[in-house]
């Protein structure tokens, strides 16, 4: 397969949000009012700049993300994907994801989302523990999850919940009963995340000022991990990717355009992108400032900070890392095909004696170990 092959999404970037969660390094920004017809019209000029920079190809998904994109109004997606539609050719059977807060008021509004496009809701959940979401800064209560997990159901096709945890003071019995908890809702989708403390956030700083009491250490993660795939095995919902897990036929085709080394078109503030033409594969990367980006775009067109050449060594090693997030694996002749460095063999055996790769189809894959040591083995064989 060719990483032209792996598909071709576009990546739309809300950077609004009702408030900053306290773990969150998102690009993400909290403001007062938003003028959405500007904003409209300025995803839509980006979007027709950024077709222009690309070779032709079918679009296999959207992605509305942030930021909360649950807060932009339904007309300014739908113009989003009229004007994707007429960029570029689009099957019927397209996913187009939003991700939406379980907020009443936002809940209220997925039966317009449903209306302007949107066929795929990624809802975050995050916990069904009140005091937790409290910690976790969100502004929902469990209760308001559940019914907007209910809402969604009714009107869209596909609903995922995602889910932090390893959080403060959890242990693995909380995880283990809240993750029955919320397979008991019959998903076919989840994404499960070990909360990670960024250092440029404010549980970044409460924890380098040893305020941020209670997290699990390594051992106790590592077995929230454990428990983790035992439960979702046991409920047909397979892990698909490193945190994603999903019934069979439920993953989440827009993601795996990344992980796969697909090509992406990115609009928005602080969107990155890769993105193809004459042969030759381009990473993009959009001013992150919302005010900076605007200017941007109503000047020339595009907010790129960024548009740079990949070299054939420089794609390939990022296949390398993304691909072996997957179960599936990776592929060592496709790599090559994309001018990396052999693969050592040695090293493979090495690790696959170690216990923490594997050959799948003609694909080194992690084990559940060597998933643990992503990096790590990513580190070893590229060197």
């Amino acid at each position: 397969m060719k990483h032209s092959d792996a598909g071709f999404g576009l990546y739309v970037h809300w950077p609004f949000c009702a408030a900053k969660c306290p773990y969150c390094d998102f690009n993400s920004h909290v403001r007062p009012s938003v003028d959405h017809d500007r904003w409209r019209s300025a995803l839509v000029t980006e979007l027709r700049a950024v077709a222009a920079l690309t070779d032709p190809r079918p679009l296999t998904s959207v992605f509305f993300g942030g930021g909360t994109p649950s807060l932009m109004e339904p007309a300014t997606v739908e113009a989003v994907l009229a004007e994707a539609a007429r960029l570029w050719p689009v099957g019927s059977d397209v996913e187009v994801t939003l991700e939406a807060n379980p907020t009443s008021s936002e809940a209220a509004r997925f039966r317009d989302f449903r209306a302007a496009g949107i066929n795929r809701l990624s809802i975050g959940l995050q916990a069904l523990d009140d005091r937790d979401l409290r910690l976790l800064g969100r502004q929902h209560d469990a209760a308001e999850g559940l019914a907007a997990v209910a809402a969604a159901r009714e009107v869209m096709d596909r609903v995922s919940f995602d889910v932090i945890y390893a959080r403060q003071n959890q242990t693995e019995t909380d995880w283990r009963e809240e993750l029955t908890r919320i397979l008991q809702l019959a998903p076919d989708h989840l994404s499960l995340y070990q909360l990670t403390i960024e250092t440029e956030t404010v549980f970044g700083r409460r924890h380098a000022a040893g305020r941020l009491g209670g997290l699990p250490d390594e051992d106790r993660a590592c077995a929230m991990y454990e428990i983790t795939r035992e439960l979702t095995d046991k409920a047909g919902l397979r892990r698909y990717e490193t945190s994603n897990h999903a019934a069979p036929g439920a993953i989440c085709r827009h993601n795996m355009v990344y992980w796969r080394g697909g090509v992406y078109a990115a609009i928005g503030p602080g969107a990155h992108g890769r993105i193809e033409a004459g042969g030759r594969r381009f990473a993009t990367a959009a001013l992150r400032d919302p005010g900076a980006w605007m200017r941007a775009v109503e000047a020339q067109g595009v907010g790129f900070e960024e548009s740079r050449a990949l070299s054939p060594s420089e794609v390939a090693d990022e296949y390398l890392l993304m691909s072996l997030r997957l179960s599936e694996g990776s592929d060592p002749a496709r790599h090559a095909t994309m001018g990396g460095k052999p693969l050592d063999a040695a090293t493979i055996s090495e690790l696959v004696d170690d216990g923490l790769l594997e050959w799948r189809d003609g694909r080194i894959a992690c084990t559940d170990r060597g998933m643990l040591l992503l990096n790590t083995l990513v580190a070893r064989l590229s060197a």
